[in-house]
């Protein structure tokens, strides 16, 4: 049974929330045409999306032991015997991310911090330089997403212990020897939620829909073509 308590909230809620403020800005991005005004508001889910995994890194250092990066396994060698294994059928479990999801998550926030970067230089008229990187990326990162989700499903059709819930409750089944945490970081948890919720409302506040402009302190990013209004012209 999954029993241990392995992830805190902070950390379940930015995953959900990282997940789909990238679907979102990709959403928009790929059905929207960019003439619309509906348009610019991919770019402003990007920003958020860069400012929630900026607050990632800070929790990777001052979180619980699976929310720290240093409990990530990011050694090369431990990533080439975990794939061996998933193909030669082994039963090791992992307290925290195990080596393809700590290699996953960290290219995903690379990505997501590159696709920020790229996105604001395309604001500042450097479009046609910086658009084939940005795309590049965002189709990277949808790509590392579904080996991610694949690699979720197997895990739980071999183990049996349905891995994808630990995002939900924060449990797991670990082996014998695995460390769980004693706190979900409530507090945490509401303090990331309430950061996330007023940095949106400082970007839909700051950003002119008719102009399609956004105003940061000290610059103003374009976001899109203004709307050409006629009303009140004469013939």
């Amino acid at each position: 049974m999954r029993s241990t308590l392995i992830y805190d909230l902070p950390t379940r809620l930015f995953h959900w929330l990282f997940s789909a403020l990238f679907l979102l800005s990709f959403i928009i991005a790929k059905t929207v045409d960019d003439d619309s005004v509906v348009f610019s508001y991919h770019m402003l889910s990007g920003l958020l999306l860069a400012w929630l995994v900026v607050w990632r890194f800070v929790w990777g250092i001052m979180g619980t032991k699976h929310a720290k990066f240093s409990g990530f396994s990011l050694n090369p060698l431990e990533l080439k015997n975990y794939l061996v294994g998933v193909l030669v059928g082994s039963k090791r479990r992992w307290s925290g991310h195990n080596p393809a999801s700590s290699w996953a998550a960290m290219a995903m926030f690379a990505l997501a911090l590159g696709l920020a970067v790229t996105g604001y230089l395309m604001t500042m008229g450097s479009k046609e330089t910086f658009e084939e990187a940005h795309e590049l990326m965002a189709n990277a990162f949808v790509v590392i997403a579904a080996f991610h989700v694949v690699g979720v499903i197997l895990h739980s059709l071999r183990h049996r212990d349905a891995i994808a819930l630990s995002m939900l409750d924060g449990k797991k089944e670990v082996d014998g020897d695995g460390v769980g945490i004693s706190s979900s970081k409530g507090i945490a948890a509401v303090i990331l939620l309430s950061l996330v919720v007023v940095g949106g409302l400082y970007l839909t506040k700051n950003f002119d829909s008719q102009r399609r402009t956004l105003s940061l302190p000290g610059q103003t990013l374009q976001l899109g073509d203004a709307e050409v209004s006629t009303e009140g012209d004469d013939d």
